[in-house]
């Protein structure tokens, strides 16, 4: 998976950038993995099922906004709609661990007041992307895990589900390649299965979140960058907001969700030299993925050194598109 920097800047390149614009009144970006993604390995059928599900998601997140909606109301309602996609590894879909369970792990951080909420190991929460929430509502503690978690997904009311609701017999079977082969949970997957949303409301507010069921395979109770605010999410309202899929490990190391808003508040940079800048320092420690960002300003970016991310943008200049492959 280890790529040469030039190779990996290369793909930088592909990534679509944000047209000069006014500030619009809303933006939203929102992803659903990154990975070997290429267009000779995806049927047309399969293509059009995961263009049409990102839209999906893209219009519920963006109908919260064009209503007048914050932007953490409508990276909730994006990320929702993505965790009950069985297409996406979070929620219903979610990869199995080695022991043959489903662990989702969620965080958000809302841009106004810096305040955020983390889950990890859940596996009877329908939306671990609510439970984030609930526990930055709550405001006592940032980040829950397990047991502890999951009881207090209970006393706030979430909603739910016997373990057996996210299973699906397409990830059972990826875990059992995996064992039978010997293979990386990349051998298996081909791509980083995290989804995410990053949102700029109508009053200039900014909010991320981020939502995974981990690596196919998974042991002792590992946790990646998703639910680690600063890695896989952030926000901030005098920059930006981030949310990445990738490698975790590397995305935890790198600070890499902060340290795109970090380059924007000390360097001056905008959001797309940020966003290259840290992902090209992703890839020379060897790690793959990518990020979405949306600046204070509203401008919606990718970032990937992968062939390819779901990834979708929309705004109220009347922006509305879905890519997956790096041409795109």
């Amino acid at each position: 998976m280890i790529r040469t920097a030039a190779a990996l800047l290369a793909l930088f390149a592909l990534a679509p950038a944000a047209s000069a614009q006014e500030t619009p009144e809303w933006s939203l970006a929102i992803h659903g993995g990154a990975g070997t993604l290429l267009r000779e390995n995806m049927t047309p059928e399969q293509e059009a099922e995961y263009r049409a599900a990102m839209q999906a998601a893209l219009d519920a997140g963006a109908k919260v906004l064009a209503e007048g909606g914050s932007a953490m109301d409508a990276v909730e309602a994006a990320i929702v709609r993505l965790e009950d996609d069985p297409k996406f590894n979070a929620g219903r879909g979610a990869v199995f661990t080695w022991e043959g369970t489903n662990e989702m792990d969620a965080s958000v951080m809302d841009g106004s007041n810096r305040a955020a909420g983390a889950v990890a190991g859940v596996g009877t929460v329908r939306h671990p992307i609510r439970l984030a929430r609930a526990v930055m509502d709550d405001g006592r503690h940032v980040f829950l895990s397990g047991d502890g978690a999951e009881q207090f997904a209970g006393e706030k009311g979430l909603e739910i589900v016997p373990p057996e609701w996210f299973a699906t017999e397409h990830r059972r079977r990826q875990l059992e390649e995996m064992k039978a082969k010997n293979l990386s949970a990349l051998d298996v997957e081909f791509k980083f299965g995290t989804v995410g949303a990053v949102a700029r409301d109508r009053q200039g507010h900014l909010a991320a979140g981020t939502s995974t069921g981990g690596m196919t395979g998974k042991r002792w109770g590992r946790i990646g960058d998703s639910p680690v605010i600063g890695a896989g999410t952030y926000a901030d309202d005098r920059a930006c907001a981030v949310s990445a899929t990738g490698w975790g490990e590397f995305f935890i190391r790198a600070g890499v969700a902060h340290a795109i808003c970090d380059r924007m508040l000390l360097a001056g940079e905008g959001v797309q030299q940020a966003a290259d800048t840290v992902m090209a320092d992703v890839a020379q420690m060897g790690g793959d993925g990518g990020v979405i960002a949306v600046s204070k300003d509203g401008e919606a970016v990718f970032s990937f050194n992968t062939p390819g991310m779901y990834r979708a943008r929309a705004n109220s200049s009347g922006m509305s598109e879905v890519a997956i492959f790096a041409e795109d």
